[in-house]
């Protein structure tokens, strides 16, 4: 296959381009660099993909139309993974423009250029933050996501239902994940799990938001990549099934559809935190906080449907998963 990866310097980004390419695939990555976190975290993830022949790297943006237009241009692509995005719950409330600018500007030249070049079969990020104020466990594609509480959120309910209009009007054949916390090596520094890390080793308090009741499904990246490879070929085709009378959410008359992508545990975080203490040997010092705007009390994914299509099955347990990441840290933080 050859396949274009959005955000290939990126967290998810990197892991998807670079397993693709140790299967023999040829992968084109596109991915802007930006300071969101630290950059060098990128270019190191990013020169370790350009050792592997198979891979070639084009820095822009989603809204540059040029730029993008000259990755499309290194196709035909076999299939666009768009994990590209401007990330972030909190830091959404005080930078909109950068989210409506990458997620909603940047998706759009993404589906036109998929919809321009005829491409197969595009699969990208949504994530679980769409489910908002939904109260039901677990989260399930056929829930009510009308009422995110993020900005971030909104973007990536905008993206579902841009993808769906494309595939609709285009017959564009798209996937959309929503990804359930995902951690590991090589993680984004932005996350509750690196900064813990960063600030237990330190000594320093850690911030733990509703005095540590919030629950979240943690899932490991291996995890994560696994289910989103073996989606490649499982290009969707219209729903023989679906009513628009009675509509599911997570198919459609057209190609289209929603998966949700997750452990299916959600741990609470006092908990997580406890885990996360005995793979560093350190105890966490804990300022306790409330809850903070934009944050949600529980996640939880229903990954039927995934296990369904693609015998979905997470395998990476909590305590084995921090350990993981601990290790990686100490080597890439810690050690000379």
């Amino acid at each position: 296959m050859k396949v274009l990866v959005t955000g290939a310097a990126g967290f998810i980004g990197y892991h998807v381009a670079q397993r693709l390419l140790h299967e023999g695939s040829a992968v084109v990555g596109f991915d802007n660099l930006n300071s969101y976190y630290l950059p060098k975290l990128k270019e190191t993830r990013l020169s370790m993909l350009r050792n592997e022949a198979r891979f070639e790297f084009i820095r822009g943006d989603l809204e540059d139309k040029a730029r993008l237009a000259g990755a499309f241009a290194r196709g035909p692509f076999d299939a666009v993974v768009h994990l590209a995005a401007q990330a972030g719950v909190r830091h959404s409330i005080d930078h909109p423009d950068a989210y409506v600018q990458s997620n909603v500007i940047g998706f759009l030249n993404i589906l036109e250029e998929c919809r321009a070049r005829k491409v197969p079969h595009l699969i990208y990020a949504s994530s679980s933050s769409v489910y908002g104020l939904n109260s039901s466990s677990p989260f399930s594609t056929s829930d009510n996501v009308d009422h995110p509480v993020s900005l971030y959120a909104a973007t990536k309910k905008t993206n579902e239902l841009m993808a769906h209009s494309y595939s609709h009007l285009y017959n564009l054949p798209t996937t959309g994940l929503r990804f359930f916390t995902v951690y590991g090596p090589w993680g984004r520094p932005d996350m509750a799990y690196f900064k813990f890390t960063e600030a237990i080793l330190a000594q320093k308090p850690i911030e733990v938001f509703n005095h540590g009741e919030l629950w979240r499904d943690f899932t490991y990246i291996d995890d994560i990549v696994e289910g989103l490879v073996r989606l490649l070929p499982h290009i969707p085709h219209f729903d023989e099934k679906w009513d628009a009378r009675t509509p599911n959410p997570a198919t459609s008359s057209a190609p289209y559809r929603i998966y949700n992508i997750g452990n299916h545990q959600p741990v609470r975080l006092i908990d997580f935190i406890r885990t996360l203490e005995r793979a560093l040997g350190r105890k966490a010092v804990l300022a306790m906080r409330p809850m903070q705007p934009g944050d949600v009390f529980t996640t939880c994914a229903d990954t039927q449907a995934l296990q369904k299509i693609i015998g979905f099955a997470p395998n990476r347990s909590l305590k084995n998963g921090l350990e993981m990441f601990v290790s990686w840290y100490r080597s890439y933080f810690i050690s000379p």
